[in-house]
């Protein structure tokens, strides 16, 4: 399925929007040139559940699982959500600074939100990702590039080396990296 293009505003057309509360503006001057992938599951390695959305939008319960209690009051956010059937949700426009990355360096830049668009795929580190969320994502990249000056392509392990470790070592780089000249890690 084709995402479209953005908006003005910096919205896919072809996704779902669920806006998130979770991000401000970009610093004057600042543009989007780092895509971050990332993988989430809540509760970990479960999937298709509403946790992720409501994380994403201050909703999450504490008491419906013994993980969100741990996790309730963060306040986090990405710009995009690929479930594993593919379905793709948009939380925050491209214009706006999403709260993914936390603390984080590229080639000595530090602060990644600052310049970067997340991508969220729905996983973990021990599960293989699905056909669907390959094909959604070089979709999304595709246009990414397309529509902002993007000059690598990374995982959240890259940018919080030790920190994180997602989108972990089950994806597979060179299935993303086989759509063609794309920066960054896609090898």
């Amino acid at each position: 399925m084709a995402v479209g293009p953005c908006r003005d505003g910096g919205w896919l057309e072809r996704a779902r929007h669920i806006e998130s509360p979770n991000c401000d503006a970009r610093p004057d001057g600042e543009h989007v040139s780092l895509v971050v992938v990332h993988a989430i599951s809540l509760p970990p390695g479960h999937f298709g559940s509403d946790g992720i959305v409501q994380l994403f939008t201050n909703r999450l319960d504490p008491t419906a699982h013994p993980y969100f209690a741990q996790i309730s009051g963060l306040r986090v956010s990405a710009h995009f959500l690929l479930r594993r059937n593919g379905e793709l949700i948009q939380f925050v426009s491209g214009r706006q600074r999403a709260w993914h990355a936390g603390r984080s360096c590229w080639q000595g830049r530090e602060r990644c939100n600052d310049f970067s668009l997340g991508i969220e795929l729905e996983g973990c580190d021990d599960l293989p990702f699905e056909d669907a969320q390959y094909l959604g994502l070089v979709d999304l990249v595709r246009l990414l590039c397309a529509q902002y000056p993007i000059a690598a392509v990374v995982g959240h392990s890259d940018i919080a080396p030790g920190r994180k470790t997602d989108p972990g070592p089950c994806f597979d780089w060179r299935r993303l990296g086989s759509i063609g000249n794309l920066p960054g890690k896609l090898r």
